[in-house]
């Protein structure tokens, strides 16, 4: 929490206000991470920690756009399997499913360009259209009352299947 949320925020509040001041462009680009969205059980600390950058950077953005002659905007990006020192585990080769640090990075700086706020990356392993479909159903756990993190219940498996196959409109009311 002290790095990965605290990090973040103490970032901004010393370096907006500077940088608003100057009067010139900038982007603040705060890291969450696809498990700050969608939660997926076995790491509930760090999965906290990017949620809370997730909801601290649209805070963030909301206020800077918000801030008259303000000239800087907050994107958020948001990383999928990455290899780096931090994630190699040990490991020397990058894994088949990973992207390296510089395809994450040229891809952020792709999507900054088109002016994007939330910068899904994908990975080798999932692509944007499946990571759509989780973000959409872990919302939906929500909107139609099913138990929390349902994706993993074994009663919502064939549901879950079937939504990301494209085969339900329905995602599992329990309503």
């Amino acid at each position: 929490m002290a790095i990965n949320l605290w990090g973040v925020i103490d970032g901004s509040q010393v370096f907006a206000p500077n940088m608003i001041a100057r009067g010139r462009p900038g982007l603040i680009i705060n890291t969450g991470s696809k498990q700050g969205i969608t939660t997926p059980p076995g790491n509930p600390a760090y999965n906290v920690s990017k949620a809370g950058v997730k909801a601290y950077t649209e805070a963030l953005e909301h206020q800077l756009r918000n801030t008259p002659d303000c000239r800087v905007s907050a994107h958020l990006l948001i990383p999928g399997y990455v290899f780096t020192g931090l994630t190699a585990g040990g490991r020397t080769e990058k894994p088949a499913a990973a992207w390296s640090a510089d395809q994450t990075v040229d891809f952020m700086l792709a999507r900054l360009t088109l002016g994007d706020f939330y910068i899904l990356c994908p990975d080798n392993d999932v692509d944007r259209a499946l990571d759509e479909k989780r973000i959409a159903w872990a919302a939906g756990d929500i909107i139609n009352n099913r138990p929390p993190l349902s994706r993993w219940h074994p009663e919502y498996t064939a549901l879950f299947e079937a939504f990301v196959a494209g085969d339900s409109e329905d995602e599992g009311r329990d309503a």
